[in-house]
């Protein structure tokens, strides 16, 4: 990480932005995210009980997706068609790898996810990313692609290659990246892991 870039970028940014995301201007922008009503879903809808029933979990997954605007508007429809003609054993899967990210063995229900979604090509790290993202907004966050390759590239984040494909390990070790980045910054630039990489996206689109 070149720290360096990093403070520059913060410095920046509260020129703008006194403030960080408490400014009047970034609450107006946040408001259009929805985080907090999204985040309240997720954690009602994903909690460990709600998991005993597969085909409204399966449906709440469809609504966190379409509800997201860090989502493609292309991605919205094809996961809402897609999740509704699989099989009850998909849906079964599918479900029960989102509960084991959230609740179980991480590892195990990335790839159990992973694999449910790699026939409809449905393997996006949005859509693998977005329902943590919600569930655990300080510890997670949602990979939009070109976000993370440019915040790799231009805060020369060592030994981290950016693949189309998801896989488990890129996943921990640029979740971990992003962490620890946070920690150089200000509380005000940190509300939430999406806000963080918001600021990391809209520095770099100045700079």
């Amino acid at each position: 990480m070149n720290l360096k870039k990093l403070k520059l970028a913060e410095e920046d940014f509260f020129k703008d932005y006194p403030d960080g995301f408490y400014s009047p201007e970034m609450i107006e922008i946040g408001k259009k995210h929805k985080m907090d009503k999204h985040v309240e879903f997720a954690q009602e809808h994903f909690n460990i009980e709600a998991f005993k029933d597969i085909e409204n979990t399966a449906e709440n997954m469809i609504k966190m997706v379409a509800k997201s605007s860090m989502v493609s508007i292309f991605e919205k429809p094809k996961f809402r068609d897609s999740v509704r003609s699989m099989t009850l054993e998909e849906k079964t899967r599918m479900v029960l790898g989102l509960k084991e990210i959230l609740h179980g063995n991480e590892e195990d229900g990335f790839d159990m996810l992973l694999n449910v979604l790699i026939p409809y090509k449905l393997a996006k790290w949005t859509l693998m990313t977005v329902f943590a993202c919600y569930y655990r907004p300080t510890e997670d966050l949602l990979f939009k692609p070109t976000t993370v390759k440019n915040i790799i590239n231009y805060f020369e984040l060592e030994d981290l290659v950016y693949k189309p494909r998801p896989s488990y390990d890129f996943f921990v070790r640029y979740r971990k990246e992003i962490n620890t980045m946070k920690e150089h910054v200000d509380p005000s630039l940190r509300p939430s892991n999406a806000a963080f990489s918001g600021f990391l996206m809209m520095v770099m689109d100045k700079l």
